[in-house]
C-alpha cells in the first residue's frame, strides 16, 4: 500500500464525502454485534451488555471498541468467551491489568481489557482474536433510573459522538488509537475519538436490545420509547431488527413514586424522598444563560436550542437579573452585565438568540468563566442555566479550573441532542446542586421546557440534613436540594438504622419528613451506591485532590466496581498464537443521527486514523489520496494501530470535512496540492508526528518491514509537502521509495530513518526531558 499526492482533478470529493467509509472484500470490521439486554425493577436496572466479536482475516487481530455507558452505571462484571473457553474479568489496578493484557499478548494467549475514559465512555480491547474466531465479551452493570415528573427514564447510550478537543497538541506517543490527538486540554483525547463512518455504511453492527420491567408493586402506567421503533409483549419490549448504533435508546416509564428508605441488609442504603408541595415565595435570581453554538449543534438541536434558551428567558420575572452568552469558539453577549429582567430586556434577549446558528468549536471553558465572574458575591440566588450537547473532550479540565465556584450556585444544564454527553452534564449539575434535563428531539421540547421550567426556579427544600441514621463517615452521596417534581436520591453505606428524618428548610421555614426503613434483597443497591460515591470522588479529583487517588483505587476494588483508575482483565491460559496480534483495529463508529455533516475541519485538532501498513483492512488494492496540505494518523509497525496526527491550519468553520477512501476510515481536508506562494509551515507543526514515527522505528529493532518503511515514505512526503518542501524530508522520503524493491537493503534505510528523524526531533519530547505520566494520571 502506498500513499502518494494526485492531481487535483482526481481528488474531486464525493457527493456523500463525510468522516470515512470501510469497502472491503473481506467483510466487514471486526464488531459484528452488540446485544443490550435490560431488567428494571422499581428506579434500579441491570444490564447485561455483549459484544460480539469476528476475526474474517487470516492472522491475529486485536480489535479496539470506544462506546458509551450510562454515566450513573456501575460495571460490576466482565468475561470473556471464545468457543468452549470462558475467561472472568478480574478489576485490577489500571496500570496493573494493562501489564496482564499486554503479557498476556506477547505470549500468545487471547486476553480482554475494559478501562473506562469518562463516566460514560469506554474502551474494550480483545487481543489474540485467531483467525475465524468468534469471541464475545460481556459487561453486567446496574444503574439508577432518574424520576422526574410521574416518570422514570431508562436512558442506554449507543454511540460516543465526535467531541471537541481545544489545547495545543502533546509531544510523545498517544493515550490511544483514536483519530484526534492529546492535547494540553485533554491529555487523552486519542482514546475518546473513535474514526466515524460515513451515514448508511453498509453492513453495520448487529444491534439487538431488550427491556424487562417490573414495577415493583407500583402501578405501571406507560411506556413510551422516543427515538427507536420498538415491539411489546407484555412488560416485554424489543428493538424493531434493522436499528443501528447511531443514537441513545430512550424509554420512559410512568409510575408514581413515593417516599422510601431502603436497606440491603449488607450495609448499604437508598433514600427516595418525594417533593412537598410549593410554599412561600422564591427569593430574586442573578441568572446567566449559556448557548451553545459551536458547529456540533448544528440542525434541529440549534433550533432546539434556541427554543429552549427563550422559554428559560421567559421564567423570568422583574425581581431578577439576567445575561445571555452564546459561544463557540468565542463568547458573544447579549448586552453588559447583568441587566434587570424587564419585558424590553427579555425582548432584547430573545431576539438576540433567534439570530444564533451553529459555527466553530465548542470552548466552554471561557464562557463558565465570564459566568462566575458576572455572577459575583451577592445575596441574591446565583443560578447559571447551560443549553449545549456537551461534546467536549476537556470535561476535566473544566471541571478543575471552574468546579469550586460552581459549586457555590445552582447550575441547571439542558442536554440537546440524540447521542448527548450526559455524563459531563449531570456532573456539572451535581456540582451546583442543580438538575440536568436531556433532550432527545424536538418532539419532546415541549414537554422538556415544562420540567426545565420548575427546575431553574428555586428548589422547594434547601440545606438538607439526615437524623437518627448511622452513617460511615464520608459515604453519604452529594443531598442537593428537592425540586419540584424530582424526588430527592440519596445513597451511603451505614452502620444502625430503623428510620431517618429529612430535615431542610422551604420557603426560609424548617421543614422535616420522617422515613421508615425497609429491608430489601437488592445486591445492586450496593453497586450503585459504590458507582455514585467514586464518581463524586473523580470529580473531587479532577477539581485538583489528586492525593484521593489511592481512596479511589482502594474503593472500586473492595466494591468491585470499575473506575477511572481501575480496569477489568480477563486472560487466557491457553496459547493460541505465536506472540502478539499481527493487526491492529480501531472499530469505526456510526455518525450521530441527527447531525449534520460538517464542512471544515475542526478548529482545535484535525487528527486522521487509518489502518496499519500492511493492514488486511486495507486491502492489496487499495488507493489512498492524501493532501499536500494535511495529514492522517497512521499505524505503528506491524500493524499497531493509531499514532498521532499534528493539527493543519484550521479554515473557517468548526465541522469537519471528510472525504470516502477505500479499505479504512478516516477522516481528511479535500486534496490540493501546495499552491505558489502558499505558507510554508514550521517543522515545530509536524514534530508530534515525527516523533511517533521515531518511536515506531525504534521499536521495531532493527528488524525493519519493508512495506512500514515505504509507507513512512509517502507520510514523510506528505509531510515535507505540507512544510513547503522541506528538503530532509523529502530527501528520506526518495530514500525509503525502495524499501519494498527487490535488493533494498533494509537496514540501512532503517538506520537512515533512524538518523535523520532523531536529527529533526532533536527538540522534541517534554519540556523537562522527562516521560509523560499515564494518561489517566495528567493535570
Amino acid at each position: 500500500m502506498k500513499i502518494t499526492s494526485l492531481d487535483p482533478a482526481r481528488c474531486l470529493p464525493l457527493p456523500d464525502a463525510g468522516l470515512g467509509a470501510l469497502e472491503t472484500g473481506r467483510g466487514n470490521l471486526p464488531l459484528e454485534s452488540v446485544d443490550v439486554a435490560a431488567s428494571i425493577s422499581g428506579l434500579v436496572a441491570g444490564v447485561e451488555v455483549a459484544q460480539g466479536f469476528r476475526n474474517p482475516f487470516e492472522v491475529p487481530l486485536e480489535a479496539t471498541y470506544v462506546f458509551p455507558l450510562p454515566d450513573r452505571a456501575a460495571v460490576t462484571a466482565f468475561r470473556m468467551e471464545a468457543g468452549d473457553r470462558v475467561i472472568e474479568g478480574v478489576l485490577k489496578e489500571r496500570g496493573e491489568a494493562r501489564a496482564d493484557y499486554d503479557q498476556a499478548l506477547r505470549e500468545g494467549r487471547r486476553a480482554a481489557i475494559a478501562e473506562e475514559d469518562r463516566p460514560d465512555v469506554f474502551t474494550i480491547r480483545v487481543g489474540n482474536i485467531v483467525p475465524g474466531e468468534r469471541v464475545t465479551v460481556r459487561l453486567t452493570l446496574s444503574q439508577p433510573l432518574p424520576y422526574e415528573d410521574g416518570a422514570a427514564t431508562f436512558r442506554f447510550p449507543l454511540v460516543v459522538a465526535p467531541r471537541y478537543v481545544p489545547g495545543t497538541p502533546l509531544d510523545g506517543a498517544p493515550a490511544g488509537d483514536g483519530v484526534a490527538p492529546d492535547t494540553d486540554a485533554v491529555p487523552d483525547a486519542s482514546r475518546v475519538s473513535p474514526p466515524v463512518l460515513l451515514p448508511g455504511f453498509p453492513n453495520p453492527v448487529r444491534l439487538s436490545l431488550t427491556v424487562d420491567v417490573d414495577a415493583a408493586g407500583l402501578e405501571l402506567r406507560e411506556l413510551a420509547s422516543s427515538l427507536h421503533l420498538v415491539r411489546r409483549e407484555g412488560n416485554r419490549l424489543s428493538l424493531e431488527p434493522g436499528e443501528r448504533l447511531d443514537r441513545d435508546f430512550i424509554l420512559r416509564l410512568g409510575f408514581d413514586a413515593s417516599t422510601a428508605l431502603q436497606l440491603d441488609g449488607a450495609g448499604t442504603f437508598a433514600l427516595t424522598v418525594v417533593p412537598p408541595p410549593p410554599a412561600g415565595t422564591r427569593t430574586p435570581r442573578d441568572l446567566v444563560l449559556l448557548l451553545d453554538r459551536s458547529g456540533s449543534m448544528g440542525g434541529w438541536k440549534m433550533v432546539a436550542a434556541r427554543r429552549a434558551a427563550s422559554r428559560i428567558v421567559d421564567t423570568l420575572t422583574d425581581q431578577d437579573r439576567f445575561a445571555v452568552l452564546a459561544f463557540d469558539s468565542y463568547v458573544e453577549a447579549a448586552f453588559d452585565g447583568l441587566r434587570e429582567a424587564s419585558d424590553r430586556n427579555r425582548y432584547r434577549a430573545v431576539e438576540h438568540l433567534s439570530r444564533m446558528d451553529a459555527r466553530g468549536g465548542t470552548e466552554l471553558l471561557e464562557p463558565l468563566r465570564q459566568a462566575i465572574t458576572l455572577l459575583g458575591e451577592t445575596t441574591r440566588e446565583r443560578v447559571i442555566v447551560l443549553v449545549t450537547d456537551g461534546q467536549v473532550g476537556n470535561e476535566d479540565q473544566i471541571l478543575e479550573q471552574t468546579g469550586g465556584a460552581l459549586s457555590a450556585m445552582r447550575v441547571h444544564t439542558v442536554g440537546i441532542d440524540q447521542a448527548v454527553n450526559a455524563g459531563f452534564l449531570s456532573r456539572l449539575a451535581g456540582l451546583g446542586a442543580g438538575r440536568c434535563e436531556l433532550v432527545e428531539s424536538e418532539d419532546r421540547l415541549d414537554a422538556a421546557m415544562e420540567q426545565i421550567h420548575r427546575r431553574i426556579g428555586a428548589p422547594l427544600v434547601t440545606d438538607l440534613s439526615l437524623k437518627g441514621l448511622e452513617t460511615e463517615p464520608g459515604t453519604v452521596t452529594h443531598l442537593g436540594s428537592i425540586f419540584p417534581g424530582v424526588p430527592l436520591r440519596v445513597y451511603g453505606r451505614y452502620r444502625e438504622a430503623a428510620a431517618v428524618t429529612v430535615r431542610g428548610l422551604a420557603a426560609g421555614a424548617p421543614w422535616e419528613e420522617q422515613v421508615p426503613a425497609t429491608v430489601v434483597d437488592n445486591p445492586a443497591l450496593r453497586a450503585v451506591w459504590a458507582r455514585a460515591h467514586l464518581r463524586e470522588l473523580e470529580d473531587r479529583y479532577a477539581m485538583g485532590e489528586h492525593e484521593l487517588e489511592g481512596q479511589i483505587v482502594r474503593t472500586s476494588l473492595e466494591y468491585g466496581v470499575l473506575c477511572r483508575f481501575t480496569a477489568y482483565v480477563a486472560a487466557d491460559t491457553r496459547q493460541v498464537a505465536e506472540g502478539g496480534p499481527e493487526h491492529r483495529v480501531i472499530q469505526p463508529v456510526e455518525m450521530p443521527r441527527g447531525w449534520d455533516m460538517p464542512a471544515a475541519a475542526p478548529m482545535a485538532a484535525a487528527a486522521f486514523h487509518m489502518p496499519a501498513p500492511g493492514s488486511p483492512l486495507a486491502g492489496p488494492a487499495a488507493e489512498i489520496h492524501e493532501a499536500a496540505d494535511g495529514i492522517a494518523s497512521y499505524g505503528s509497525a506491524g500493524g499497531a494501530a493509531g499514532s498521532r496526527g499534528f493539527t493543519p491550519p484550521p479554515p473557517t468553520g468548526g465541522g469537519q470535512a471528510m472525504k470516502r477512501g477505500r479499505g479504512f476510515a478516516r477522516a481528511m481536508p479535500a486534496a490540493r496540492p501546495m499552491a505558489p506562494g502558499a505558507v510554508r509551515h514550521s517543522l515545530d507543526a509536524v514534530r508530534p508526528q515525527l516523533v511517533a514515527e521515531l518511536d515506531r522505528l525504534k521499536a521495531t529493532r532493527g528488524v525493519p518491514d519493508p512495506l512500514y518503511l515505504a509507507d513512512l515514505a509517502s507520510r514523510l512526503s506528505v509531510l515535507a509537502a505540507f512544510l513547503g518542501g522541506h528538503a530532509e524530508l523529502a530527501a528520506l522520503a526518495r530514500e525509503l521509495e525502495s524499501a519494498d524493491r527487490p535488493g533494498a537493503d533494509l537496514a540501512a534505510l532503517w538506520a537512515r530513518a533512524i538518523e535523520v528523524l532523531t536529527s529533526l526531533t532533536s527538540d522534541g519530547g517534554t519540556s523537562d526531558g522527562t516521560p509523560r505520566a499515564a494518561f489517566w494520571k495528567r493535570p
